[in-house]
């Protein structure tokens, strides 16, 4: 499977791209990030330089669509869901472009999010994960008590609801309720930056309704959420896969 290359995420948190890559690993599955791509083309099109992130856009389809249509690549791997959801509509974007429609429609149609297409792999393999992170609890490696934070990307954007929740509880972590799950956190892509009064009081909100159950720590499957949450966290803040990656 390919990985996305990135620009955020590389230098923020390189760690989610590793675990990720463990995981896959674990499971059989070889994973890969190809150089000539790059950014997803979120971040120029939340700050409407369209043409810049289009751009992008087809620097990345260029880059993925042989290795697809060939069969050498099976699927796209999104561990940030703000990308995740940006690479789905890459099929909308060009959807009148001669020349990239076809392209970008397969590209769209071949992404996943890492929480998907672990559910869509060999159950045997999930449950040898399984062993392994129950016994990384036990041996109290990992946290085993974990609020969940789902990205607005994520549930809303690209609909998958439940999830990352059901793999994290089948791997055998314990899930606090959460109160209003369906809000943001206030990261929003660049919103954190350029409305930081109102994304300060969505994070201070959504970290009273993480934190009203206890956990040991806070899991997310997305950069900005992480990044945004972890600056006012009294626990510990990381993507799901690195506490999976961790025990195995």
């Amino acid at each position: 499977v390919i990985l996305l290359k990135g620009c955020v995420q590389p230098a923020m948190m390189p760690s989610i791209d590793s675990a990720t890559s463990v995981i896959l690993n674990a499971l059989g599955i070889q994973s890969m990030v190809v150089q000539e791509s790059g950014c997803c083309g979120a971040v120029k099109f939340h700050l409407n330089d369209h043409a810049g992130g289009l751009a992008q856009m087809k620097t990345n389809i260029d880059a993925w669509y042989s290795l697809l249509q060939s069969g050498e690549a099976e699927a796209l791997v999104m561990n940030a869901s703000g990308c995740g959801v940006t690479v789905r509509e890459y099929a909308h974007h060009f959807e009148n472009d001669k020349e990239y429609a076809a392209k970008a429609k397969m590209v769209s149609d071949k992404t996943l999010d890492i929480g998907e297409f672990i559910t869509r792999q060999n159950a045997d393999g999930l449950a040898r994960l399984g062993t392994r992170v129950k016994a990384a609890i036990e041996q109290q490696r990992i946290p085993g008590t974990i609020a969940f934070h789902p990205p607005c990307t994520l549930q809303h954007g690209q609909q998958i609801k439940g999830v990352i929740e059901n793999v994290l509880t089948t791997l055998g972590f314990k899930l606090t309720p959460v109160a209003d799950s369906h809000l943001c956190c206030g990261s929003a892509g660049t919103y954190s930056v350029l409305q930081p009064e109102l994304s300060k009081e969505l994070k201070k909100r959504k970290l009273a309704n993480l934190m009203a159950g206890k956990p040991q720590a806070i899991a997310s499957a997305n950069i900005g959420c992480l990044g945004h949450l972890e600056s006012d966290a009294t626990v510990d803040v990381r993507h799901w896969v690195e506490w999976v990656a961790q025990a195995v």
